[in-house]
C-alpha cells in the first residue's frame, strides 16, 4: 500500500512540473509576441494544442464522420474545395463565384488549421465547369496530425496581417474521390476513385446509385446502369426536382452513393445536362488520343509524323504538365496541325482517361488510335516508299464496311537508350536505334462505335461490344516501336508516378518481377550502372531511315528533320 501511494505521489509531482514547463514556455513566446490579446489567446491555444495532444500517425483509411456532422457539410456549397493529391500535394479548386485572381503580381497562400502556411501556385482552370485551380503543399510540420483539415486560400500577408479562420471541413482524400463527369444524350458517366480498387473486381450497379445535388439528405438519385473499373454510367436526374439556384448556376454535384455501406462518396465533380451543339468540322476518320505529362519536347516528332501517315486529329490528355505544352499545341495548330487539350490533372487515372476520350471524341472521331508520346506506329511494307502518305494507317484497318473487326492490335518492340546519355537532337526516330529482340505487349486503333457501353479497357485495348472481334497484327503488318528506355536523364522521370491506375509506381517495392518494371531497374531513381548500353540486343535503323527520307530538311547543313523548324 505504501509502495503505491509513493508510485501516485511521485507521478503527480511529475506532471506538475511538466505543465508548470508547457505553461512557462507558452507564456514567454506570448510575452515576447506584438500580437493582440485575442490573438495572444488564439495563439496560446493553438500552441497548447500542438504541443500537448496526442500525435497520430498518418493512415489512408477513410475518417468516416457522424451521419449528423456529414448532412451539415454536405448541405453547404464552399467557395473552395481541397483535395489532397499524393506527395502531400493540395489541389485547391475555386468556384466560379470566388473572388480569385491568378494575375501576375497577385500572390496567395494557403492556410492550414495551425496557422502554418505554403505558397499557392496557380495551376488550370476546368474547361468545362470554368473553376480555377491552385496548388499548395502541406507543411512537413503538420503532417503527423489527423484529421487534416481544409486550408484557407488567402493572398500572401505577414503573419501580424492573417485573417482568423476556422477549419471545419476536412481535406477530400484523393484515394476516395468523385472526380469528374460527362453527359452523353441518353446517361451520364461518372468517374470515381476508390470504389473499384481491383483490377477485374467490380461492386454490382444494384448496390449503386448516382447522387445529382448539394444536400445529400434531399438531393435526387437515379439508377447505376454499369459499374467498371473507375467508371460508373447513371440515368439523368430530373431536373425539376432540384434547386432553381443550381439549375441556374449549373452547381449540380454529382456523387456517388453506396448503398449497402450508406455513405456517399465525397465529391469535386458537377453535372452538366447534355446540349446538342452543332459543329462545323466533319467527322476525322482517325484520331489519335494519349495522356500526357511534361512531354512537350517529344510532342512535334509525334505529331508530324502520325499526321503525314493519316492521323486527321490528336486528342490530349493534359496530365498536369507544368512545361510548354500549351506554347508547342498552339505551334502546331498554327502549322495547320488538329491538336486538342483536355485538362485531366487527376494522379493514376489512365484508364479512366481513355474511357473518358471514347465517349468524349465518338461524335468527331470514327477510329481512335491509343499510343503513346514515344510510340510510333510503322509497318514494313513502308520502307520503300519515298514519301509519307494519308493512306497508309487505313491500309491498316479492315476495308470492307461489313466488316466486324472493332479493334486492331499491334505488337511493340521497345528500344533502349542506345548510348545516348541526353534526348536525341533531331528525335527519338533518329537517336534509339537498339532494341530488345523479343516484342512486348501490344498497342490498339479502335473503332469508338464497337467499345463496350462499360468503357473497360486494360490502357492497351478496349472490350467491344458483343458482335465485334479484335484483330492483331503480324509483325510484318504492322508494330509499334516504343522509345521506352531512353537516356538516363529521360527515363528517370518516370519515377515521379505511373499513370495507370493498376499498376504501382516505379517506388512501390511491389510486384519487382512485373513487365510493368524496367528489369534490374530497382526502387530508386539511381542510375543503373551501364543504363546507356542496357536493353540492346538488335539493332533496328527502319524507322530511322525512313524517317530520314520523309522528314529530313535537304537545305540545312545540320540534318534537321521538319519537326525542327
Amino acid at each position: 500500500m505504501a509502495f503505491r501511494f509513493r508510485i501516485d505521489l511521485c507521478f503527480a509531482f511529475v506532471s506538475i512540473l511538466v505543465l508548470a514547463e508547457c505553461y512557462l514556455h507558452l507564456y514567454r513566446n506570448v510575452r515576447d509576441s506584438g500580437e493582440d490579446l485575442l490573438q495572444r489567446r488564439l495563439s496560446l491555444r493553438a500552441r497548447w494544442d500542438e504541443m500537448c495532444r496526442p500525435h497520430y500517425a498518418v493512415r489512408e483509411e477513410l475518417v468516416r464522420p457522424s451521419r449528423h456532422v456529414s448532412s451539415l457539410r454536405d448541405s453547404i456549397t464552399p467557395t473552395t474545395e481541397s483535395v489532397l493529391f499524393p506527395d502531400w500535394e493540395v489541389l485547391i479548386i475555386v468556384s466560379p463565384e470566388g473572388e480569385v485572381s491568378s494575375e501576375s503580381g497577385e500572390d496567395y497562400q494557403c492556410v492550414f488549421h495551425n496557422n502554418a502556411t505554403s505558397p499557392a501556385r496557380p495551376a488550370w482552370v476546368f474547361p468545362f465547369t470554368k473553376r480555377r485551380t491552385f496548388k499548395c503543399v502541406i507543411p512537413r510540420r503538420i503532417r503527423r496530425f489527423r484529421p487534416y483539415f481544409q486550408p484557407a486560400l488567402t493572398r500572401a500577408a505577414p503573419a501580424k496581417q492573417r485573417e482568423i479562420h476556422s477549419f471545419t471541413r476536412e481535406l477530400f482524400r484523393w484515394t476516395f474521390l468523385a472526380y469528374e463527369s460527362l453527359s452523353t444524350q441518353n446517361d451520364v458517366v461518372l468517374f470515381v476513385k476508390g470504389v473499384n480498387n481491383r483490377q477485374g473486381v467490380n461492386r454490382s450497379p444494384s448496390q449503386l446509385r448516382c447522387v445529382f445535388g448539394n444536400d445529400a439528405t434531399i438531393a435526387v438519385r437515379t439508377a447505376v446502369t454499369t459499374s467498371s473499373q473507375e467508371v460508373f454510367r447513371c440515368r439523368h436526374p430530373d431536373l425539376r426536382a432540384l434547386s432553381h439556384g443550381e439549375i441556374e448556376n449549373e452547381r449540380i454535384k454529382i456523387s456517388l452513393e453506396i448503398s449497402d455501406e450508406n455513405r456517399v462518396v465525397p465529391s469535386v465533380a458537377y453535372y452538366t445536362p447534355m446540349r446538342t451543339v452543332a459543329t462545323l468540322e466533319p467527322k476525322s476518320q482517325l484520331c489519335a488520343s494519349t495522356m500526357i505529362y511534361n512531354a512537350a519536347k517529344f510532342l512535334k516528332e509525334w505529331v508530324v509524323y502520325h499526321s503525314r501517315i493519316g492521323v486527321e486529329k490528336f486528342i490530349l490528355y493534359d496530365n498536369g504538365s507544368d512545361d510548354e505544352l500549351q506554347t508547342i499545341v498552339e505551334e502546331l495548330n498554327q502549322d495547320g496541325f488538329n491538336v486538342k487539350t483536355v485538362l485531366w490533372p487527376w494522379p493514376k487515372t489512365q484508364e479512366a482517361g481513355f474511357s473518358h476520350s471514347a465517349i468524349y471524341a465518338k461524335d468527331t472521331c470514327k477510329w481512335m488510335m491509343y499510343v503513346d508520346v514515344d510510340e510510333f506506329v510503322f509497318s514494313p511494307t513502308w520502307l520503300n516508299s519515298s514519301t509519307p502518305s494519308t493512306k497508309m494507317l487505313f491500309s491498316l484497318l479492315p476495308n470492307k464496311p461489313t466488316s466486324n473487326v472493332g479493334q486492331i492490335l499491334i505488337r511493340c518492340n521497345e528500344f533502349g537508350p542506345s548510348n545516348q546519355h541526353s534526348h536525341p537532337v533531331h528525335g527519338v526516330t533518329q537517336g534509339y536505334t537498339c532494341r530488345r529482340r523479343a516484342e512486348q505487349r501490344h498497342k490498339s486503333v479502335v473503332l469508338l462505335e464497337a467499345v463496350d457501353s462499360s468503357l473497360v479497357n486494360a490502357v492497351h485495348h478496349f472490350g467491344l461490344k458483343e458482335g465485334f472481334n479484335g484483330k492483331r497484327l503480324s509483325l510484318s503488318q504492322g508494330v509499334v516501336n516504343h522509345y521506352k528506355y531512353q537516356a538516363w536523364s529521360e527515363f528517370k522521370a518516370k519515377f515521379r508516378r505511373r499513370v495507370s491506375a493498376y499498376v504501382v509506381d516505379w517506388t512501390d517495392e511491389a510486384n519487382p518481377t512485373s513487365k510493368d518494371r524496367a528489369p534490374g531497374l530497382g526502387f530508386l531513381p539511381i542510375e543503373p550502372k551501364g543504363w546507356a548500353s542496357k536493353f540492346c540486343e538488335m539493332n533496328d535503323e527502319r524507322l530511322k531511315m525512313v524517317t530520314q527520307r520523309w522528314f529530313a530538311i535537304p537545305w540545312t547543313s545540320e540534318n534537321k528533320m521538319a519537326w525542327e523548324k
